[in-house]
C-alpha cells in the first residue's frame, strides 16, 4: 500500500489530469464548432490546422496521465484494480477513450492537410466529425467521473474472493503465524494485468510518435 503522502500526491495528479482532460475536450469542442460554423475562410482553415497539434500537446498527455495515475492509485490502495466494478468500468472507459484518441490523430492530420490546401473549397474543409467525437468523448469522461464519485455496483467476483481469502489469512495468522507465508509472498494478478495494459499503451504511443500511426 502507498504511504499517505504518496497516495495524496497520486490522487491529486489523477484528479487534476482527469478534470484537465475533460476541460480540454470542451475547449476542443468549441474549436470544432467554430471551424464548422464560421463564415471566415481563414478562421475555418485555422481551426482545423490547430486540431492536430492541440490534440498532441494537450489531450494526449492528459489522457495518458489520467489513465496511468488511475492505475497506480488503484494498485496502491485497498480499492484494487479488479476488486470493484466501478474501478473496472472506469479503467475500461479511460483506456478506450485514450486508444480512440490516438487512432483519431490520423484523421486530424488528414483534415489539416485538406485545410492547408488553398485550392480546396471551404465547404470541403468543414467536417462535423470533430464535433461529434468531442461530444461523445465528454459524455464518456463524465460517466467515468460519476463512477469515481458514486462508486456503484459493489465488488466483483474476484473482489469477493480476495476479501474472503484475506479474512481467512488473518485467521490463519492468528493461529499459525507461518502457515500463510507463501500466499503473502504471491505476486498479485492485478499487478501483472496492469503491467500488460501499461506496456500496450506505451507501445501504442511509441508507434504513434514514430509515424506508424493509426488510421480509420
Amino acid at each position: 500500500m502507498m504511504s499517505p503522502v504518496l497516495r495524496r500526491l497520486t490522487f491529486t495528479t489523477h484528479l487534476a489530469t482527469s478534470l484537465g482532460w475533460a476541460g480540454a475536450v470542451l475547449v476542443f469542442l468549441a474549436l470544432a464548432v467554430i471551424g464548422l460554423a464560421s463564415d471566415d475562410d481563414v478562421v475555418v482553415r485555422g481551426a482545423y490546422l490547430l486540431m492536430a497539434p492541440a490534440t498532441w500537446f494537450v489531450l494526449v498527455p492528459l489522457a495518458h496521465a489520467s489513465l496511468i495515475s488511475g492505475i497506480v492509485l488503484s494498485l496502491g490502495t485497498t480499492w484494487g484494480l479488479f476488486k470493484h466494478y466501478w474501478v473496472v468500468l472506469k479503467l475500461v472507459l479511460t483506456a478506450f477513450a485514450t486508444v480512440i484518441l490516438l487512432v483519431y490523430m490520423g484523421t486530424f492530420k488528414e483534415m489539416a492537410g485538406i485545410a492547408a490546401d488553398p485550392v480546396v473549397d471551404i465547404g470541403a474543409v468543414r467536417n462535423a466529425s470533430p464535433v461529434i467525437h468531442s461530444v461523445l468523448a465528454f459524455m464518456l469522461l463524465m460517466v467515468a467521473t460519476v463512477l469515481g464519485v458514486y462508486k456503484p455496483f459493489g465488488m466483483t467476483v474476484y473482489g469477493h474472493r480476495a476479501y474472503r481469502q484475506r479474512q481467512g489469512t488473518r485467521s490463519d495468522i492468528a493461529v499459525f503465524p507461518d502457515a500463510t507465508a507463501a500466499s503473502r509472498s504471491a505476486f498479485p494478478l492485478s499487478y501483472v494485468v496492469a503491467a500488460i495494459i501499461l506496456a500496450l499503451l506505451f507501445a501504442l504511443a511509441a508507434l504513434h510518435m514514430l509515424g506508424s500511426g493509426f488510421r480509420h
